[in-house]
């Protein structure tokens, strides 16, 4: 009967978590990506795990010095002298001092005699981590493919009978197609590394793990940062994962004429989509239930795409949302965002912590055009959104999201259709009476249960949100052109 192979961190929380747990020891890997992708960042981490678990550790090189290697490790903080490195960049050290390689030099022996150092190297030292860097010089003193190959081979069979877990580090330079599915169909488990330039911002990097044998990892894509300390990775989001149970209250925004519109508020677990022109009043009334959930004594947060926080701390208080005592108590956390510096995994990841370290219970975004600006794709944006959503429901987390339309009168469209994914959608609109742009508020959508299906007027200013009586003298509110059909009794005035 066979039992499931022991398993071993990586020294990377992330990538264990999309491992689930961690590499099955006394394999072989491949670790693969293009130059600037995070190989060595992510190799030599591997090795500080073992080196900080009392394991007997070694770095061989072929491309990179050891003055090379010291300063990525300097970077992270790290020491290079903790790790045991064996260079073999120079082939001096493969045939010794005062022996010179020469074209006459058969290429057969070049690599049969730094094949023999290496395995030297491994019996002298007993490792049980190894890094190999990287295959793409063995690619250059085969100079033939199936020798090469033959070498990968008679390498994992060495390493095969020893206590030692390997990775193969590829820069995919020497490979004519790119990936080596050869290679892979030789190790038990192969991750990948990618770097992406975008037509703005900071470069992205993911990774996948295309392979591992009798594991069930988390498949796909996912965003990583390369940090002081190492690669911070973002395992992909899968709702269905982090089910919490939760009672599905009403939550309330303290003004009782907003929250009868949706019969009480919105419910626990679910989002709102705030639609509405811009200067209608979308983020004052997402405010307005973050404030009175930080009086109720709970954790809110709100990430802003498109404000500074400055200008939005300073409007709140005018109209008697004093949010910056929350702030300094650490109920409410405000975090600006730059699209052009946040991939959607981070962003997802810092929502996580948000939920789960510091048990935040309302969260709202804004914007969602500010969101989009982060996403190359719209079709990833909607996906992505749609997992977060349904994460932060099984969290029973109350969600608010902000969607500015394009125009002020007449009709108005969106950037991004998203309104599916929301289980409750209030519309602002601006209509014109007497003389004066006013506002219209309606609830057009609540999964959750009941909600009004009136056009309230409604007024933000010193007294607060106010929502008035159903504007019943007019018709075509909703399209921005209404049209007046009896007295202006219904018109909220000057209190």
């Amino acid at each position: 009967m066979m039992t499931a192979a022991r398993q071993i961190t990586t020294g990377n929380e992330g990538l264990d978590t999309i491992l689930r747990g961690g590499l099955p020891a006394n394999r072989l890997y491949l670790v693969e990506g293009a130059p600037g992708s995070g190989k060595t960042t992510l190799s030599l981490k591997f090795l500080r795990a073992g080196i900080e678990a009392g394991e007997k550790t070694l770095y061989i090189t072929l491309s990179e010095t050891r003055e090379e290697l010291a300063v990525v490790a300097a970077s992270h903080g790290w020491d290079l002298d903790e790790f045991t490195v064996f260079e073999l960049s120079s082939m001096a050290d493969v045939f010794g001092d005062g022996r010179e390689q020469s074209v006459l030099h058969p290429w057969e022996m070049e690599l049969g005699e730094t094949i023999k150092l290496i395995e030297a190297e491994v019996e002298r030292r007993n490792p049980a981590r190894i890094v190999f860097d990287s295959l793409s010089e063995m690619r250059l003193l085969a100079q033939d493919s199936l020798r090469y190959r033959r070498q990968i081979l008679a390498l994992k069979q060495f390493f095969a009978g020893r206590d030692a877990t390997v990775i193969l580090v590829d820069d995919m330079t020497g490979s004519q197609n790119g990936a080596d599915a050869h290679l892979h169909s030789l190790c038990h488990g192969v991750i990948t590394l990618e770097r992406l330039t975008l037509e703005f911002g900071a470069a992205r990097r993911r990774l996948q793990v295309q392979k591992l044998r009798g594991v069930d990892f988390i498949a796909g894509y996912h965003d990583l940062n390369i940090k002081h300390g190492g690669l911070e990775i973002y395992p992909r989001l899968i709702a269905s994962d982090h089910h919490a149970n939760y009672v599905g209250e009403p939550v309330p925004s303290g003004v009782p004429a907003l929250d009868a519109l949706t019969h009480g508020g919105p419910l626990r677990g679910t989002s709102t989509l705030i639609t509405g022109p811009a200067g209608s009043g979308k983020t004052t009334i997402a405010l307005q239930y973050l404030y009175a959930a930080c009086e109720r004594g709970e954790c809110a947060t709100i990430y802003e795409f498109d404000e500074r926080i400055g200008t939005l701390l300073l409007r709140a208080q005018a109209f008697g949302l004093d949010l910056q005592k929350f702030i300094d108590s650490g109920c409410l956390v405000v975090e600006q965002i730059d699209p052009a510096e946040l991939s959607p995994g981070e962003f997802a990841a810092r929502v996580r912590n948000e939920v789960e370290g510091r048990n935040a219970r309302m969260i709202a975004i804004d914007s969602l055009n500010g969101y989009l600006a982060a996403m190359p794709q719209e079709q990833q944006l909607i996906l992505q959104m749609h997992e977060l959503l349904s994460y932060l429901s099984q969290k029973g987390v109350v969600t608010f999201l902000i969607n500015p339309q394009q125009g002020l009168m007449g009709s108005m469209s969106g950037d991004l259709n998203i309104s599916y994914v929301a289980d409750a959608v209030i519309m602002l609109r601006f209509f014109e009476a007497d003389g004066r742009i006013r506002k219209a508020i309606s609830v057009i959508k609540n999964r959750a249960g009941q909600h009004e299906d009136a056009i309230r007027e409604f007024r933000i200013d010193s007294a607060g949100v106010r929502v008035g009586q159903p504007l019943t003298a007019f018709r075509g509110v909703l399209t921005g052109t209404p049209e007046y059909t009896g007295d202006r009794g219904p018109l909220m005035e000057d209190r």
